[in-house]
């Protein structure tokens, strides 16, 4: 199953995608958000549509509680209007941590500065993909 992964933030969209198998997960994009949430949810759908993807995971940023605040209400909130617009099921992850785990990864393959800001949010995406991937091989 090709699997579609969402990292949204106010400013950017990181994106990410699975391989085939549903196995290995790749940072993709990260789009700019335009202001304007049906265009935004339109360059998702073409997304969908070129990868072929099956479902889309959406990063909610929960607080170190386990508790919703404005930024993972607001990612719901976007989740579920996405569930609306997309003609493949949207699902909802933790991804406290992400961008930390994102962070490193570039650190350790030596990314600096503007390269590293252009990329961190497709990245976030494809760690919590890849988490979401393999807690699925799991069950």
């Amino acid at each position: 199953m090709r699997v579609l992964a969402l990292d949204l933030g106010s400013k950017r969209i990181g994106v990410a995608v699975s391989d085939r198998s549903g196995t290995i997960a790749s940072p993709l994009t990260v789009l700019a958000r335009s202001g304007r949430v049906e265009h935004d949810h339109r360059r998702i759908l073409a997304l969908v549509e070129d990868e072929e993807a099956e479902r889309v995971v959406v990063g909610l940023p929960l607080s170190l509680d386990g508790s919703m605040g404005p930024a993972a209400r607001a990612a719901q909130s976007e989740a579920e209007v996405l569930a609306g617009v997309l003609p493949v099921p949207v699902e909802t992850i933790d991804e406290r941590f992400t961008t930390v785990s994102a962070d490193r990864v570039l650190q350790s393959a030596d990314v600096r500065g503007a390269d590293r800001r252009r990329s961190i949010d497709k990245v976030a995406a494809a760690v919590m993909l890849q988490a979401w991937l393999d807690r699925r091989a799991e069950r």
